[in-house]
């Protein structure tokens, strides 16, 4: 009796565990997207300018996705553990900062300060959850677990944000984290061990600066010259930015332990999968952030009213990415690639119809059909990452494939949001940068209002048709590039695959 308590209760421990991983897990992503409903009630309430609040958005994904490789390093040499402890506090206290923020500045130095905590969690807790599941079978399982939570957080927390809104103030959005914390912290310690890994080498702390600090740079002037015209500081700023981004990647081929190992990207299947990791991410981020206030400041609908027609998209996103891996093992990563790309390019041309008077239904639809393609994409793309190269190179394809998925996120916003931002500003009656700034004005005519809600839905369709147009570029390469699954594979997977990923997370 004792001997079968001992054999089961080491995997009890191990589900136990995987339940407080995940916890964190979902507040990461979550906390990626929760904003997107909340903007209209933000603005309201501390009046950021049209830049800032899109600091507001973004500045959360930079700094999670530009620390992700570094943190991995750290977490390896000091304990990963120790480091997913240390990131959930960082990350408690970033939160409540953020909630009581009286002013914009203080709610963007929150965010950034919940990114750099957000980007110790991640891979710390894959590396943690490999070491609970030494069985190969039960692992591969728990991390499609991890997966599909993680892709569930991006999906559900515009609605989460928008059922919070409908009853509580806005900070409310950054206070729902902290009972996960407080769970975790409490927990971690008993269900969960120290993990490290032996490396002999060092985190390239310039690597860091510099690719922190060019992403930055280059989006703030993009951001100062959409929303207020050509300027000379901005342009120079983005320019710098630039700068320090291409001495970053040329600095990586000189480097014995590069930050990212660039020479991945000779590969074509490689490249893809990441630029698949990095383009629907930024589709759907800005998508869904522009759509939040369609919904909300075009259509005067109620922020919980947004949330609920939010719930079908978030529904068929997350259901997708559970049945990805069955679809893939049927189809072939190489066809649900190309039907990824296109079914994303479809679902976001659906918004072109929608006006100043009515697209709920367009909307709703939108979401669900390129649902389908955001679901594949986020299962797929590590494994396919990981898969094309060789296994002594898989952890550091599986760090860029964490990071091509962060920084689209924030780059959705910042590039595609910026453009909405732009067209808004040339096409709209001049009054205020952004279209919720423009609504509270005081004694703002009918003809005005109507005239900046027509100019904001053009910007929404503007950055849409973009970003379709990029997907079906990228549906077409893969459809060139990528080879076809032979009669022996005809999934177009190799066997040992999972077990790749598995040394992906640890690294």
């Amino acid at each position: 009796m004792t001997r079968q308590h001992a054999h089961t209760s080491p995997g009890l421990r191990a589900w136990l565990g995987l339940v407080v991983i995940l916890g964190p897990v979902l507040l990461v992503s979550m906390d990626g997207s929760i904003l997107f409903l909340a903007m209209p009630s933000i603005t309201e309430a501390i009046s950021p300018t049209a830049d800032q609040a899109l600091w507001m958005l973004d500045i959360y994904g930079f700094a999670v996705g530009s620390l992700l490789v570094a943190f991995g390093s750290i977490g390896d040499r000091y304990g990963r553990l120790k480091l997913l402890m240390i990131g959930a506090a960082v990350f408690g206290v970033g939160s409540t900062g953020a909630a009581f923020a009286p002013t914009p500045e203080l709610l963007i130095a929150c965010r950034a300060l919940m990114g750099v905590a957000g980007a110790t969690l991640l891979p710390s807790a894959l590396a943690v959850l490999s070491e609970l599941f030494p069985d190969p079978k039960q692992r591969a399982r728990a991390i499609g677990v991890f997966a599909a939570a993680f892709a569930a957080g991006f999906a559900i927390g515009p609605v989460v944000g928008g059922a919070l809104l409908g009853q509580f103030w806005w900070g409310s959005v950054f206070l729902v984290n902290l009972p996960v914390i407080a769970v975790f912290l409490v927990l971690a310690p008993v269900l969960l061990r120290e993990v490290r890994a032996a490396r002999t080498g060092r985190v390239d702390l310039l690597s860091v600066v510099a690719s922190a600090g060019g992403l930055l740079l280059t989006i703030y002037g993009v951001k100062h010259l959409a929303a207020d015209g050509f300027m000379v500081l901005p342009a120079v700023t983005g320019l710098l930015g630039l700068a320090i981004l291409t001495f970053f990647v040329l600095r990586q081929r000189h480097l014995e332990h590069p930050l990212i190992d660039f020479s991945l990207f000779r590969d074509r299947t490689f490249t893809i999968a990441i630029i698949t990791g990095l383009l629907p991410l930024a589709a759907w981020s800005a998508a869904a952030y522009l759509s939040g206030i369609y919904l909300q400041s075009v259509l005067d609908l109620s922020v919980l009213h947004a949330a609920l027609l939010a719930l079908p998209g978030a529904a068929v996103l997350t259901l997708t990415c559970i049945f990805t891996p069955a679809f893939v093992d049927r189809v072939g990563k190489r066809s649900a690639l190309i039907i990824c790309h296109f079914t994303i390019a479809g679902g976001l041309l659906l918004l072109l119809p929608t006006t100043i008077t009515g697209g709920i239904g367009w909307y709703v639809a939108s979401t669900m059909i390129a649902g389908v393609g955001y679901g594949i994409s986020f299962s797929v793309v590590a494994d396919t990452a990981v898969g094309a190269v060789p296994a002594e190179r898989a952890g550091s394809a599986g760090a860029i494939a964490e990071t091509s998925n962060e920084i689209g996120n924030a780059l959705g916003i910042a590039i595609l949001g910026s453009l909405a931002a732009l067209i808004f500003r040339l096409q709209g009656p001049d009054l205020a940068p952004t279209l919720d700034e423009t609504r509270h004005l005081p004694l703002l005519l009918p003809a005005a209002l109507e005239d900046a809600k027509g100019a904001f839905v053009t910007g929404l369709h503007a950055a849409v048709v973009v970003a379709a147009l990029l997907h079906a570029a990228l549906g077409a390469a893969a459809l060139r590039w990528l080879s076809k699954p032979t009669a022996d594979d005809p999934g177009g997977n190799s066997s040992d695959e999972h077990e790749q990923q598995q040394l992906a997370g640890m690294a």
